[in-house]
């Protein structure tokens, strides 16, 4: 019998205890707040209020992170993948770093391949582990340095700092815009010499590009609506909801269009 070392029992142990630890060190902070906010002279409705508010916030990026579990669970199930967004972790860091290790053992398809072997699911899980830990340990050292650099260079030139943060972030956005459209794929050649694509939807095609203009129109949509109508809580959950509906259409697409879906045209 295939023993699923994705989803073992071992492996639920650990989400369970990494869960229980976030719960606790979210209880522990939040009681002390509270405590403090009444030492301050914060009345109980206000505290109440902060605390609805924060919580009804979390929503979006709770709906990115599900998202994120479930781009990662078919090359790593649904444990690892939850263990590692319970904790640290986007799907910005997530997605390239697993690419990044699942391709450098040899496998092809990306996020999108069955890993099977447990030496490869765990040099995965350590490369998405050890490439977390440098941030942990630069933000504590040196993170008033990096803040009154900053700070003193947006002083100086805010237009040169806002230009600088803005490639920063179309650099993330452009690598993955280039895959999606002429990323390279894997092929293998038949005894007769015909050429078909490894792996289905790991080369740019139909279904990635579909993917990126369904992402764009309903982004802009969502953010025409909320200046329509002046919906503030619109702003949190834009994203998300953009990538949820693109994810529908992709679903929609493989499911009546396999063909058409198929198609692709990085070699």
């Amino acid at each position: 019998m295939f023993h699923d070392f994705k989803s073992d029992g071992f492996m639920f142990c650990i989400a369970m205890g990494v869960l229980l630890f976030v719960i606790a060190q979210s209880v522990f902070f939040l009681v002390r707040a509270i405590r403090r906010g009444k030492q301050l002279g914060i009345t109980n409705e206000q505290i109440k209020g902060t605390v609805a508010s924060s919580a009804l916030f979390s929503i979006a990026p709770a709906i990115s992170i599900a998202v994120t579990v479930l781009v990662l669970s078919v090359a790593l199930g649904y444990v690892l993948p939850w263990i590692r967004l319970s904790v640290i972790g986007a799907i910005q860091y997530e997605v390239p770093a697993a690419e990044a290790a699942i391709e450098a053992a040899g496998l092809s398809g990306g996020i999108g391949a069955d890993i099977a072997d447990p030496k490869v699911f765990t040099a995965v899980s350590w490369v998405m582990a050890l490439g977390c830990i440098l941030p942990l340990i630069l933000i504590p050292l040196f993170l008033k340095k990096i803040q009154s650099k900053i700070s003193g260079t947006m002083n100086k030139n805010a237009k040169w700092a806002d230009l600088m943060s803005a490639a920063a972030f179309i650099g993330i956005i452009a690598a993955f815009l280039g895959r999606g459209i002429a990323g390279t794929g894997e092929q293998i050649t038949l005894e007769s010499g015909e050429k078909i694509n490894a792996v289905i939807g790991d080369g740019a095609g139909v279904l990635s590009l579909t993917a990126i203009l369904c992402s764009i129109a309903f982004m802009l949509l969502l953010v025409a609506i909320n200046k329509k109508l002046q919906w503030k809580w619109l702003e949190s959950f834009a994203m998300p909801l953009a990538m949820i509906l693109s994810m529908v259409v992709i679903v929609l697409l493989n499911t009546y269009a396999p063909g058409f879906a198929a198609i692709e045209w990085r070699y």
